[in-house]
């Protein structure tokens, strides 16, 4: 059985810096793309960041290009999001995503439950 679990959400200022990490288990991390999610509440989900396979390639949309690092440990099956700079739009829900097939796909196939990041002004 796969269990993806996200950790590391919080309450900071704004400007102030939050590294999300991902534990997956139950499948061979290195086979799968891995991706961060986010979807704050009456907003539709939005693809924050994605990361190949062997992690040399790696997507970020214009919102947070320059502010999120994606990252992965393949020895520790572990995904991790570095963000910095944070605002308060960038506060939601972030959720963990991978898919074996497809590179930054909008639709993972395996998804966390989620971790708070909340961005106070």
């Amino acid at each position: 059985q796969v269990q993806v679990v996200e950790s590391g959400g919080g309450l900071v200022q704004a400007g102030g810096s939050l590294r999300l990490s991902c534990t997956i288990s139950g499948l061979t991390f290195d086979d799968y793309n891995m991706g961060w999610f986010r979807q704050a509440p009456g907003k539709e989900r939005e693809r924050v960041s994605c990361i190949s396979r062997r992690g040399i390639n790696t997507y970020y949309p214009d919102s947070v290009k320059g502010r999120f690092t994606i990252s992965r440990d393949n020895a520790e099956n572990t995904l991790y999001l570095q963000m910095n700079s944070l605002k308060p739009e960038d506060t939601a829900m972030y959720y963990c995503a991978a898919d074996r097939n497809v590179y930054c796909s909008g639709s993972p196939r395996y998804w966390g439950q989620g971790t708070q990041v909340t961005v106070s002004s």
